[in-house]
């Protein structure tokens, strides 16, 4: 059986690291006619968050996570130091990750918290290491149960 079939229900956002999250939230609205829906500081994480999403999209499809850090010593600060801003993971929707995380260790994959962490808009998450995973830092996103998106 594959590990996270029975759990994914969609792709939930791209996240994308960015040095200044007030000129790329102008970029993607601007540009690509991206509507911002949620902003907030993650302090667990380092980071100030937006997402944005498609105009007329009800909430429950795929969004573009825009990730500042908060410092240079944050995960995004080092890796925008290491790599430049860009592309920084894919993100799943799953439907139960203490699941997810169990299917996945049961396969030989390691993520990278032992127990979830707040994800934005108080969602439920963890990563696949990007070196069990083609290079990629998977993050797995179980929405707030007053989320659309939970519903799907």
């Amino acid at each position: 059986m594959d590990a996270l079939k029975p759990f994914v229900t969609a792709i939930d956002h791209v996240g994308i690291a960015v040095p200044d999250l007030d000129a790329a939230i102008a970029f993607y609205r601007d540009t690509l006619g991206l509507e911002l829906t949620h902003s907030e500081v993650n302090e667990g994480q380092g980071t100030h968050e937006a997402m944005m999403r498609a105009p007329g999209d009800d909430g429950t499809g795929a969004q573009v996570q825009l990730l500042a850090p908060l410092g240079p010593d944050t995960t995004i600060g080092k890796f925008i130091d290491r790599k430049g801003p860009g592309l920084q993971q894919l993100a799943y929707r799953v439907t139960d990750i203490e699941a997810a995380m169990e299917s996945l260790r049961a396969k030989g994959l390691r993520v990278l918290y032992d127990e979830p962490r707040p994800g934005t808009s108080n969602s439920r998450v963890n990563f696949v290491h990007p070196k069990d995973a083609g290079g990629v830092l998977i993050e797995l996103v179980e929405p707030a149960k007053d989320s659309p998106a939970h519903q799907r």
